[in-house]
């Protein structure tokens, strides 16, 4: 992370450069269509960004008959056993 000042921060929010992108084309994007940018949508987004969900490895394996399973299904195939 970058420097977290009050300059270079959402509201002084510790985001990354990326997240303040994407907040200021969220707001720019609200603002072109006439419509509130301080939304329920907004504070969503950035408590995702200050406190992000906790991910869990996956299986490596598990993860690749996930991926074979679904590719199946987009082209309508039988996925193949891989044990």
């Amino acid at each position: 992370m970058n420097d977290s000042s009050p300059q270079s921060t959402f509201h002084g929010l510790p985001l990354s450069a990326e997240q303040d992108r994407q907040i200021t084309s969220y707001i720019h994007r609200q603002q072109k269509a006439n419509q509130p940018w301080d939304t329920a949508e907004l504070q969503a987004m950035l408590a995702d960004m200050l406190d992000p969900p906790e991910t869990v490895p996956e299986d490596s394996a598990e993860l690749n008959q996930s991926i074979e399973a679904e590719q199946a299904t987009a082209t309508h195939e039988e996925p193949s056993q891989l044990m």
